[in-house]
């Protein structure tokens, strides 16, 4: 049976993402866990001072899960089967156990808030998260509905490396798992980043590719982000997947650029898969 890991901090955040994890893992008839990983405050002094025993923290995530998770049954009426885990301990570290353990057909995060502090909270672990784990990480934005469910779906290519870096039978199985149309995306500007090779790394895309039919959109834009961001939005994308690539993206992911600002500028959601 697949699953979908859906973190939770119980914002409005993690509460929006966790209503679109809820609607897909209907639609592909999944299952799904919720995940809470609590950490034990400490005061800043000279003398670390614990302010809430761990028995009494495990305690109420596991009230605030069981409130989420009768929730989502009574919402969904039974349709799909919900889970509950509160972990102690680095939230990153507890989903890639969880992962590693259940083999999720993805983990479902919000991506920012409005304010300041959530932006650099849930944003930074949902970064990192995308960083560390093995498994698709979809990147919800605020308020991101699923609405009638995953139709059309954008995959960012910049033709480099594609035997190596393309993650053909995973974009496969997520086009036939939803029956959506599959749009290569490769952004440019002037021919900038044009290489003798790019003809025949397109070719050998093709070729991969070829048994899913997809389209091909060459975009003329200067910055990638917003020329994929452009068209997804032009064309009613309901998906985007990105390859943060070791050699280049996860290098650069704290930076302004890169996988960083396609999450955190993108209206569509953003599922991130490793090679």
């Amino acid at each position: 049976m697949k699953a979908i890991i859906i973190p939770t901090d119980f914002s409005p955040i993690a509460t929006n993402a966790m209503n679109y994890g809820v609607d897909m893992a209907i639609s592909i008839n999944a299952n799904i866990v919720l995940l809470h990983v609590y950490q034990v405050p400490v005061s800043m002094t000279d003398v670390p001072v614990v302010f809430i025993s761990i028995d009494d923290l495990k305690k109420e995530a596991e009230r605030k899960l069981s409130e989420l998770k009768a929730s989502v049954e009574h919402i969904t009426s039974g349709k799909i089967k919900v889970y509950t885990e509160a972990l102690l301990g680095n939230v990153v570290d507890e989903m890639e156990k969880l992962c590693s353990k259940i083999n999720p057909f993805a983990v479902v995060m919000g991506t920012k808030g409005a304010s300041g502090i959530e932006r650099m909270m849930f944003g930074s672990v949902t970064l990192t998260a995308i960083r560390h784990l093995s498994w698709p990480v979809i990147c919800v934005p605020p308020g991101k509905e699923f609405g009638q469910g995953v139709k059309k779906i954008g995959f960012a290519c910049d033709f480099r490396e594609v035997i190596e870096t393309t993650p053909i039978h995973f974009i496969k199985d997520i086009i036939r798992e939803f029956n959506a149309e599959l749009h290569v995306l490769n952004v440019d500007f002037e021919n900038r980043h044009f290489k003798p090779e790019t003809p025949e790394q397109s070719l050998l895309l093709h070729t991969m590719l070829e048994d899913v039919n997809p389209s091909y959109h060459f975009i003329e834009q200067k910055d990638i982000e917003d020329g994929i961001n452009q068209f997804a939005e032009e064309n009613n994308l309901d998906l985007i997947i990105a390859v943060p690539k070791k050699h280049k993206l996860l290098q650069s992911i704290f930076k302004s650029s890169s996988t960083r600002q396609l999450v955190f500028e993108s209206h569509i959601p953003v599922m991130c898969v490793h090679e």
